[in-house]
Order: structure tokens, then C-alpha cells, then sequence
């Protein structure tokens, strides 16, 4: 069983976990299409390690100034501006958060994939500014993270069915941060240039 023991500050989450050997090594075989985010992280990093190295604050901390200064900017016509990248990943944790609920409480049903482009064109975001998002994306954050104290390691290893790929609980932990890390590195290498023009 994870054990989590928590203290809220500005922005950040404190814990300790007593299942550190669960790394992205224990996963075995990465799910398709899912392996692309599991890559972007240290696959010996335990579940506690990569908890403080992803973390929303600590991921966006270094370019959050700049996120503000681009305000609507896009690098070509047609791609999301970064508060509607930050909103496509609160959706997709919540969406991943329940997928990770559902496998992990032994759901058998085949679990539905979604429209990243059709949810985005339903987003509004004209009218949030980029730090409610992160306060949003912290909030979902540190949801899963509580439901994660839930689960034994059986349940986190446990084998289910999204979007047509059989997935397990600990992997779609990994893919959740690593998901919001590949996001952040196109806007590092798309975006913030726009800066410099």
C-alpha cells in the first residue's frame, strides 16, 4: 500500500511513499502509443523522485515569466496558444486520472479514447489567465496523487484497457507526467523563440 503523509504549500505537495522500488522499470513492457511520454522520463526514478522532479512548479517555474509575456502568440496559424495547451493538459489528467481509478479498482470495460482537437475547440480560455490554469493543473494534480494512497502494488500494476491499449495504473501514472513534460518542452522550443523576434 502507498502511504502518503502531506503538506500543502505555495504550490507544492510533500510526500513520502513507502513503494520507492516502483519505477518505470517495473512497468515491463511500455504501452504503444503511451511509451512516447514514459520516455521522457529517468526510467530509475521511484515514484517519490519523480513526483519532485515533474511536478507542475518545478516543470514550469524556469519559463512560467515567459508563458506570460507570449499572452497569445502562436508560432504558426492553427496551433494552440500556451494557455490552451495548459488547458488540454488539465483535461488529459483528468481523463488519465480516471483511467488510472477505473483499471486500478479492476474496471473491465474497454475504456474510451477522446479528441484532443475536438475538447480543445470547446475549451474557453479567453477569458483565464495562465496562472489559474497552473492553480487548476496543480489542484488535478494533486487530486491523483491522493488517490494514488488507494492502491496496493498489485492495483498499480493491474492490466486494463484504454483507447484500444492495455495499460496499468503505474504506467498511466508515468504517462500523466510525462505527457505535461513533452508539452512544456514544444513550448520551450516553439514558443518562448517568439520572444526573441
Amino acid at each position: 500500500m502507498i502511504i502518503l503523509f502531506f503538506f500543502i504549500g505555495i504550490g507544492r505537495v510533500y510526500f513520502m511513499i513507502n513503494l520507492l522500488h516502483m519505477t518505470i522499470n517495473n512497468i515491463g513492457e511500455l504501452p504503444p502509443f503511451f511509451d512516447k511520454y514514459i520516455n521522457k522520463l529517468d526510467p530509475n526514478m521511484d515514484l517519490r523522485a519523480a513526483w519532485d522532479t515533474y511536478a507542475v512548479n518545478a516543470v514550469l517555474d524556469p519559463i512560467v515569466s515567459k508563458m506570460l509575456a507570449l499572452k497569445d502568440e502562436v508560432y504558426a496559424p492553427e496551433k494552440w496558444t500556451v494557455k490552451q495547451i495548459l488547458r488540454h493538459c488539465i483535461d488529459t489528467e483528468r481523463i488519465m486520472g480516471y483511467r488510472l481509478l477505473a483499471i486500478g479498482r479492476g474496471e473491465a470495460a474497454k475504456l474510451p479514447g477522446f479528441d484532443e482537437d475536438a475538447y480543445a475547440a470547446k475549451a474557453i480560455v479567453e477569458n483565464t489567465d495562465l496562472l489559474t490554469l497552473i492553480d487548476e493543473l496543480n489542484i488535478v494534480r494533486r487530486g491523483t496523487l491522493f488517490m494514488l494512497s488507494s492502491f496496493s502494488d498489485e492495483d498499480l500494476l493491474r492490466k486494463g484497457n484504454a483507447n484500444g491499449i492495455e495499460i496499468s495504473p503505474l504506467s498511466i501514472w508515468f504517462v500523466i507526467l510525462g505527457h505535461f513534460v513533452h508539452h512544456m518542452e514544444v513550448v520551450k522550443e516553439r514558443y518562448l523563440p517568439l520572444l526573441k523576434k
